[in-house]
């Protein structure tokens, strides 16, 4: 496990642990030699995961579409910046170019984000381990209808336990680490636009 794929809001939160939860997500993987992969941003959580990663001499790919250029939330300081030419091709390289991913508390980016990644796992296209970041309990009401998914039989347990939860970074690293996958994306070409 190389490269961590982290899902995040463009926001901060309400909350100061979310910022410090970002903080220091970021710089355990620049202690533990883990490039940051993400979005590309310089605000909100997004922001203060990839500056903690490289304030700590780690290494940071952002993948951004074009058009987000224009609206100057390109983060300016990344080890690696990738300019794309949709959403689509975004989360696609980004996957592509992961071992594993952690998403954080976000938005609706961060949900479609998350959700998209556990149903090409679901579908064969990667086996990369996913963990949820549970800060501040902010996941948990999502966690009763993932529940109530399976419950209801929409999704298969099996399928459940791909989703990785903790409320520590630490030993949420150490679970991805355990069910950690080396290799490509299976089916690169996930659209074709």
């Amino acid at each position: 496990m190389k490269n961590i794929l982290v899902y995040c809001g463009s926001s901060f939160g309400q909350n100061e642990i979310y910022k410090s939860t970002a903080k220091n997500l970021g710089k355990l993987l620049a202690q533990q030699s883990l490039r940051l992969i993400y979005g590309g941003g310089s605000g909100g959580l997004m922001g203060v995961v990839a500056d903690a990663v490289l304030e700590n001499g780690g290494e940071v790919t952002g993948i951004i579409p074009s058009f987000m250029e224009a609206w100057e939330v390109q983060h300016k300081g990344l080890t690696e910046c990738i300019v794309v030419d949709s959403m689509h091709v975004r989360k696609q390289l980004m996957a592509e170019r992961a071992d594993a991913v952690i998403a954080l508390p976000g938005g609706w980016g961060t949900l479609d984000e998350l959700f998209e990644i556990l149903t090409w796992r679901q579908i064969g296209l990667h086996k990369m381990p996913i963990g949820l970041l549970n800060t501040n309990g902010f996941y948990d009401d999502l966690i009763v209808m993932l529940n109530k998914m399976v419950t209801e039989g929409f999704v298969r347990e099996a399928n459940a336990r791909f989703l990785i939860i903790d409320d520590n970074i630490d030993s949420l690293i150490e679970k991805l680490r355990n069910d950690s996958y080396e290799g490509e994306l299976i089916g690169k070409r996930i659209d074709k636009a």
